[in-house]
């Protein structure tokens, strides 16, 4: 509502949106309560659920990790067990930071999140590779961790944006798989935890307001109905591994919206856009223009 104000305010009869990840589920909100003000549509690994609860969404994204943590260690097996006595440090207290901070196991668990982009492998194995009891590797766990006080609302709203008309109640906590619970090994991926806002001293003022939102009930985000009369043109690259944001669920949703052209590639990460940016606009700009047929 804000954005159709705006889009008022400039004297711009329609406009088209590019919608990266949580972009992508902006845009698609967008779609719902004011499709007539969007020219064209583009999503870039940003295509929700919708209907599916989130507690059905963290479900499939942690099987999606698991596997993407057995990819890893198959490429790389060596680092399986420097992570395991990493875990154990972390398990014992004595994995810290630079500036002292305790790193728990739950918290190291999240470094999975660099799987899910183009590159990331390879630094994750950087990381490993270096001795843990150096300055080196305690600065580059620090800048690879992905929740923390630098951007402290990813940490406290994160997960309401897969709350569609319900409350996260620390859905990805939650629904936690107990194989992975028990195997350290088996690493997460922007899989927020509560214990975080214990741990990290720059997040535990938020602790209180972020169990404050975890109860919230959400509105409906997303109307299926109005979605089906859209008649707004589109394209959304949908990353066929993408592990934060599940193809599944993607191509559902692009089943609700007749004017939306669906790229399915497994080219790319969730980062496609940021890793080949001029490769995947034309893409997406030739599809919901006509000018490429898929």
């Amino acid at each position: 509502r804000d954005a159709e104000i705006l889009r008022e305010l400039l004297g711009a009869r329609t406009w088209s949106l590019l919608g990266q990840s949580f972009g992508g589920f902006t845009t698609l909100r967008y779609l719902s309560v004011a499709c007539g003000g969007i020219q064209k549509a583009m999503f870039t690994g940003g295509l929700p659920a919708v209907g599916p609860h989130m507690d059905d969404v963290y479900a499939t994204t942690w099987r999606s990790m698991a596997a993407r943590s057995e990819e890893y260690w198959t490429r790389f097996p060596a680092d399986r067990d420097r992570f395991r006595r990493l875990a154990d440090a972390a398990d014992s207290g004595r994995l810290r930071l630079p500036d002292g901070q305790r790193v728990g196991m739950e918290r190291l668990r999240r470094l999975g999140h660099l799987l899910g982009a183009s590159q990331g492998a390879e630094r994750l194995h950087y990381l490993l590779d270096l001795d843990p009891s150096s300055p080196a590797f305690a600065h580059d766990l620090a800048a690879a961790l992905p929740f923390g006080g630098r951007n402290p609302l990813y940490a406290v709203i994160h997960e309401s944006c897969w709350a569609d008309g319900t409350a996260t109640r620390w859905s990805a906590d939650r629904m936690m798989p107990a194989e992975v619970r028990e195997d350290p090994t088996l690493l997460g991926g922007e899989h927020m935890h509560r214990d975080l806002f214990a741990e990290d001293p720059e997040l535990e003022m938020w602790a209180e307001a972020a169990d404050l939102l975890a109860e919230h009930e959400w509105p409906q985000l997303y109307d299926a109905d109005v979605l089906r009369d859209c008649q707004a043109p589109g394209a959304a690259a949908i990353y066929f591994g993408d592990v934060y944001v599940p193809r599944e669920h993607s191509l559902a949703t692009a089943e609700l919206l007749p004017g939306l052209h669906t790229w399915i590639t497994s080219e790319y990460e969730h980062n496609g856009l940021r890793a080949s940016g001029e490769g995947v606009l034309d893409h997406l700009l030739d599809l919901a223009t006509g000018r490429r047929a898929a």
